[in-house]
């Protein structure tokens, strides 16, 4: 019998797309089993273990010494992009290559509280958030000679109130403070001056000896809308529902008139905002509920659309219901959606930025979410203190993969610096604010 033996050449294209397919599907396996405990599409939920008073874990805040850094990946380089400055938590790049900066700390009047668990955590949270006062500033960094190093800075707004969110649209900058949108005349003509006072586009709820003080904001396409992350006031509503009127939610803002309504509730802390290029979705990541367990509830990072509920305080992860919130609302919990991609619990993932193809970190770290983990404090071990870049596949979904970026902020029993805020550069490094190493680092590919 004569057998027919193909020259390699001819074999290799039936061959490859088969190799391909296989090497995905064992990829996607490996990777879905090596997800940690609280992490992916489907967590594992344990049973909620509820804690009159919180575990905590806490470490000394140091400065960074001369010339350490935190751990990049493999591929990855880390340097400072700037240093010495007060609580950096959060990062914009302006279209002429600047880079804003929000100094900021929690607000003055947000230290006492009638309510025992917010006094409790504000207590435990101040102890290694670093002792400075809110600068209340936005500082603009340019890198002139491109060198990965701002040789320019310098204060471009001052006298704010606890910033965070900043976006550019057209000519007009907008910042989000604890209390109120703002917005003010700005251009990047090359000047970093700004003379005009900032003028009040709406109000945002806020609150003496509430939590989550912090308000993110960005725009949409046309930059008509302008979407405004506000934190709950509380841990589960334990002050009653009033308290929290408006809070745990996403608004969208008229940038024409100032007119808002509720886009999305039920997100007890929503932090990150970024949008998805590939389904053209609007994305946050979100921090949950404490005092059920070491790994209760999975901080997430989720696509959110006009309407969506998530649960919050009534239920978490979908309809799993928290059964210390009274009343119950079955109504909310039947509706309630579940999150798109668990972040592990008590991570504290507060910075979101999208990777796309093509910029200046490898092929790795391209296509997919980058989430800033600030870490945890109510949590023993510790949980979060890095940042992470989660793949997405090419319908703009996340794959079951988490991947370290930077960690190494954890040394010994004392820790240099806790990443916020993630943006990237015009030239494609990864900007993290670090508001307890006072640095913006910046992460490129290795050479």
């Amino acid at each position: 019998m004569t057998r027919t033996v193909r020259p390699l050449a001819t074999v290799a294209p039936l061959v490859a797309p088969l190799v391909a397919s296989l090497a995905l599907i064992w990829g996607a396996t490996a990777q879905a089993q090596s997800l940690p405990v609280g992490y992916g599409e489907s967590p594992t939920l344990p049973a909620p273990k509820a804690q009159l008073i919180p575990t905590t874990k806490t470490y000394t805040s140091q400065p960074w010494k001369a010339g350490a850094t935190p751990v990049a990946a493999a591929g990855l380089k880390v340097t400072p992009f700037a240093q010495g400055l007060v609580n950096p938590r959060w990062v914009y790049t302006l279209p002429n290559g600047d880079v804003l900066v929000a100094e900021c700390n929690t607000p003055a009047k947000a230290s006492g509280s009638t309510n025992v668990f917010t006094a409790f955590a504000n207590l435990f949270t101040s102890l290694f958030s670093g002792a400075n006062k809110s600068a209340n500033r936005i500082t603009l960094l340019r890198d002139a000679d491109g060198d990965g190093v701002a040789e320019v800075r310098t204060p471009l707004l001052t006298g704010l109130n606890s910033p965070i969110g900043m976006v550019l649209v057209g000519n007009t900058l907008y910042i989000a403070n604890t209390d109120a949108v703002v917005k003010v005349p700005y251009t990047t003509d090359g000047t970093i001056a700004i003379t005009a006072k900032p003028e009040k586009l709406t109000d945002l709820p806020s609150g003496a000896g509430a939590r989550h003080w912090t308000r993110n904001l960005i725009a949409n396409a046309d930059g008509s809308k302008l979407y405004v992350a506000v934190g709950s006031a509380s841990n589960i509503a334990e002050s009653g529902l009033a308290a929290d009127e408006g809070r745990g939610a996403i608004w969208e803002v008229d940038t024409a008139t100032g007119a808002k309504r509720l886009f999305a509730q039920g997100l007890r802390n929503p932090v990150g905002l970024a949008w998805n290029p590939i389904t053209q979705e609007l994305w946050t990541a979100v921090n949950e509920r404490d005092q059920l367990g070491n790994d209760l509830v999975p901080d997430y990072m989720t696509s959110v659309r006009q309407g969506d509920h998530f649960g919050w305080p009534w239920s978490y992860f979908g309809a799993n219901v928290d059964t210390r919130v009274k009343p119950a609302n079955p109504e909310v919990v039947a509706q309630a959606r579940t999150p798109d991609f668990a972040l592990g619990a008590h991570t504290a993932s507060l910075g979101l930025a999208w990777s796309a193809p093509g910029n200046g970190l490898p092929a790795a770290f391209q296509r997919g979410m980058v989430v800033g983990m600030h870490g945890s404090w109510n949590r023993n071990p510790v949980s979060g203190y890095k940042v992470v870049f989660v793949p997405f596949d090419a319908a703009g979904k996340p794959l079951p993969q988490v991947v370290d970026v930077l960690s190494g902020f954890i040394n010994s029993n004392r820790t240099n610096g806790r990443p916020v805020g993630v943006a990237f550069d015009p030239r494609g490094g990864l900007l993290v604010a670090d508001d307890t190493g006072n640095t913006v680092w910046r992460v490129s590919s290795a050479p």
